[in-house]
Formats: structure tokens, sequence, C-alpha cells
């Protein structure tokens, strides 16, 4: 074994000696090439061992720059590499109306992966910052981009995609790690294990400290996270809510038709007959029929007749749940109304019995940022911004536990989406993802679902409007499922909530952002330590 080491030693080293003597411009376009690397180990690709070239490429650029610019430099190039290959799907929905918004398309994805990427530039000039070996810096590196992803999560009102953590939904097993220390603190062990490998290529052991065993450890607590997933899920409750049975509706009608006024009536016919349709397989049929986000695209609450419609579709005694713009009354008569992003739920007799307006809006899709100064429309139909409600938020509707509303993206955000005051028992999804086609962003999307799922121990309910529709357990264990880009309908029982509460759901980011904080520091400590250590020995 310690033949091999060597060996393992001995050709990582070389390969760091060739990246070190790269030039400015080829250094960086291999760090954008790294971070694209990366992005293969995403959904709905899922070749994780691609993490370790990317990080521990990443690692060595940034250790070995000859100055913090530099450091600075590849790290964004890195992050702009993998914000572009990540989120290039957020292009598409500018070809929905092609004509008035398809210039904005390079700028959409690499102003955004650059603007994005400056937070993998800061991870980069922290590592460069810290002396000692690579397996300090690994440290660093680890801590400080499990940290980064916390503050991408918030910072101007964030967006938490693709945090690394999120590769093991490849996995039921792998992802109830998430249930512990939430996806940041997988992204934590992930992106350790993934750069320590890079230190492998450092010499001999400092203070004690082998860069194998750093990788051993770093490798060892996947397994354990894994196995330990394995565990959990062998003891798993497979409980369902007593009478109640959701059906979902998945029209698959595309964006760009969705809108169209002449298009209003079959689109809304088609969605009818889906949650009117037989059972299949002689199932019982559905107590609640649940539609998409704005499935009605106008404002149903003023529409007598097609809410008496929809309410003749609904089961006895249940509901209809879906997506609707929703007028709210201004609060002076020289006031114009203003527009929300409503889930509304509709009884057999089309009378609405709630409403919940979406919290957390998408920057220039339903509001203009910095409107005053930027010459923009937002993407979407409309005139004019859509308006926030108070989120997030838990309501009681018949026949049914108690459910806290999402819709859109609402759902990508960790420990945002239940109120921790009045904890609901499951958690209600309602999207659009019609602008993206079929792009990775929908699969994406799927697993951010899950992973709320397993963090908040509470099942999850998707409804797309073009899929990916599903019934996912408190464990992340997807139930039923639409594909992407199917039109159809599911029915399936509503899991119960986890009795037991975990790690995560009671203390939220707290334990990551501790954890990820406790590495960082020892990883400075560990640092300084030994370039004191280098030093003594230098000076005697």
């Amino acid at each position: 074994m310690g033949g091999l080491h060597v060996a393992i030693a001995t050709k990582l080293a070389a390969v760091r000696v060739r990246m070190r003597d790269l030039g400015v411009w080829q250094a960086r376009l291999l760090a954008f090439g790294l971070g694209v690397l990366a992005v293969f180990a995403m959904p709905p690709t899922y070749q994780i061992y691609l993490l370790i070239p990317a990080f521990s490429g990443l690692l060595w650029l940034s250790a070995d720059a000859s100055s913090r610019w530099r450091a600075f430099a590849v790290g964004w190039w890195f992050g702009a590499g993998f914000f572009a290959a990540g989120l290039y799907w957020i292009s598409f929905a500018l070809l929905v109306d092609a004509d008035k918004f398809a210039w904005l398309i390079p700028f959409a994805i690499f102003g955004f992966a650059f603007g994005i990427g400056l937070f993998c530039a800061v991870a980069a000039l922290v590592v460069r910052m810290v002396p000692g070996s690579l397996t300090a810096r690994a440290l660093v590196l680890a801590g400080v981009w499990a940290l980064l992803e916390w503050v991408r999560a918030w910072l101007f009102t964030g967006l938490p995609w693709n945090p690394v953590g999120s590769v093991w939904a490849v996995s039921d097993a792998a992802i109830q790690g998430a249930s512990v220390a939430g996806v940041f603190g997988q992204s934590l062990l992930t992106v350790l294990a993934a750069a320590s490998v890079a230190a492998v290529a450092d010499d001999a052991p400092r203070l004690g400290i082998a860069p194998r065993w750093l990788s051993g450890l770093a490798f060892l607590g996947l397994i354990v996270m894994w196995g330990w997933g394995d565990n959990r899920l062998a003891g798993a409750s497979d409980a369902t809510t007593p009478d109640v049975r959701l059906r979902l509706v998945q029209p698959n009608i595309s964006q760009a038709d969705k809108w169209k006024l002449a298009l209003r009536e079959p689109n809304m016919m088609a969605q009818i007959e889906l949650g009117l349709a037989p059972p299949l397989n002689g199932e019982r049929p559905p107590t609640h029929v649940i539609w998409a986000e704005t499935s009605a695209p106008f404002f149903l609450e003023n529409h007598t007749a097609w809410r008496r419609l929809v309410g003749s579709a609904t089961p006895p005694g249940g509901l209809t749940i879906l997506g609707a713009p929703r007028a709210i009354q201004a609060s002076a008569p020289n006031q114009p109304f203003k527009v929300a992003n409503s889930m509304m739920a509709l009884d057999e007799h089309g009378v609405v019995t709630a409403t919940f307006d979406k919290f957390h809006l998408v920057p220039f899709g339903e509001y203009v940022p910095f409107s005053d100064w930027l010459p923009l429309d937002k993407i979407t139909q409309g005139q004019g911004a859509f308006t926030p409600g108070p989120g997030p938020a838990t309501l009681k509707l018949k026949g049914l536990p108690p459910v806290s509303p999402l819709i859109c993206y609402e759902i990508i955000f960790p420990h945002e989406v239940a109120d921790s005051q009045d904890r609901p028992q499951w958690l209600l999804n309602l999207t659009n993802d019609a602008w993206y086609g079929k792009t990775a962003g929908p699969h994406q999307h799927f697993v951010s679902a899950r992973l709320r799922a397993v963090e908040e121990g509470l099942p999850t309910v998707r409804v797309a409007f073009t899929g990916i529709s599903g019934i996912i357990d408190g464990y992340g264990r997807v139930l039923k499922r639409l594909s992407l880009g199917e039109k159809g309908f599911v029915d399936g029982d509503l899991p119960q909530a986890l009795e037991r509460l975990g790690l995560y759901a009671r203390f939220g980011n707290a334990l990551p952002v501790g954890l990820s904080v406790v590495v960082l520091m020892f990883g400075f400590g560990l640092g300084f330590r030994q370039r004191k250590s280098n030093f003594h020995a230098d000076f005697h």
C-alpha cells in the first residue's frame, strides 16, 4: 500500500507541476473547463467522480497562483464555467417570446454565470490566503465553499441552485444525510472528499497529519453517510394519510400556447378532463385534484362560470387546488390593483375556500430589480410586477392535513419552506417549468423538492405544468411520478409526515454553517501552525 500511495502521489504531483506552469489565460480557461466538468456530477447526469478532478484542480490552481488576484481570477472562471453549464437552461425562457428577448441570451448565460461565479472567486481567494500544506487548504476550500452556498441562498434574494450536496440524490440512501446536516452539510463533506485527493500530491506529513489520512477520512465519511442512510430506510414507515387520495394533473401545454386567449377554453377543458378521468386499474377515485402553477392563466376568481365548471369537476367533499393570477384590490381609490401569483382551493360549488400568494418572487421573471434604472420588462406575460405575499404559511384545507404551499422556485430554499411556529404536515409545490423545455432545469428543480422532503421530514407533492410531477415521501423517495413532457395524471395516497424530526429540521442551517466554520477555522489553524513549524525548522 505504501508503494501504491507513493506512485499515486508522484503522478498527482506531476499533474500539479504542469498546471503550475500554465500561463495566466491558460489557467483561467482550464478553471472554466473544470467548472463545466463539475456540472456533470449534478442532476440529471450524476457523474459524481468528476468532482475529484474539478475540485482538485481548483485547489491546485488557487493554492499555486502567484498572487491573490490570480487566485481570485481562476476561482471566478471556475464559477463562470460551473454556473454557465449548470444554469444554461434559463436562456430557454427567453425563446418563448424570442422576438423580444432572444438578444438577451448571451447576457443571461454568461453575465449571470460570471455574476454568481464571484462566490467561487471568493472561495479561491480564501484558499490562496492560507499558508501551509494542501491538506490545510483542502479543509479551507470545503469550509468556505459550503458557507458560500449558504450565503448564496439569501444574498440578493438568494439562488441556492445546484448545491454540490445535491449530487447524492442519485441514491435514496445517500440523500438521507440531508436530514442531519441539510444539503449544505452534504456539500461540505463532498467538496472535502473531492479536494482532499489533490492534497495527496503534497509531500511528507506535517504536524502528524498525512494528506492520505485526510482523503481517507473524507471518503470514509461519505461511505458512512451512505450506509447510515441505507439503515435509516430499512426502518422507514410507509404510512399514508387516511381518506386522502390525490390526483396530480399535468396537461403538458407549451408555454407559448398557455397564455393565448384563443386557446384558453381548450387548455382549461384539457385539465378538467384529466381531473375527471376514471382512475387507472380500478383504483379508488381521488378526493382532491391538484393543478400546476398558473394552470388557470387568468383571474379565475372573477369568472363565475369557469369557477363553477372547475367546481363541477371537483370530487364531492374535496377540493381542486390550482394556480392562477389573483387581483388584489387597491388600498385607495386612485391606486391600481395589484397582482399576485397565487394558489387557490375551490370546492365542488366553485367557491374559493382558500388562497395563498407567492412570497419569493423570481427576479426578471415576476419583477425587475432596480426597475427605475434598468430599461427592461419582466419576461412573463402581463404588465407590471407581481406583488409578494407573506410566507411561508400553513393552510388548513378541507379534508387535508395542514399544508405549506410553495409556488415555483420557493421549494429550492433550504429551511425556508415551512412555518416553524405552525409546522405543516406536508409541502405542496405548484410550478411551471414549461419555460425551460426538456433541459436539465426541471430535473434539478425536482431534486430540490426531494431534498426539502428529506431535510424537513415532510412528504412533498409537486405538480408541474409540463413535468416533472410526483409524490415524494418524507425520506425523499419518489412514490408516484409523471415524466418531463408527459401529458396525463397520476393518483396516489398522501404519505404521513415523519414522527421524529431530524437534526436539520430542528436546528436548520445553524448546524451545517457551524460545521463549515469549524472546518474552515481548523484549516486556517493547521496552515498557520505548519508555517510556524516550518519557520522554526528553517531558523534552526
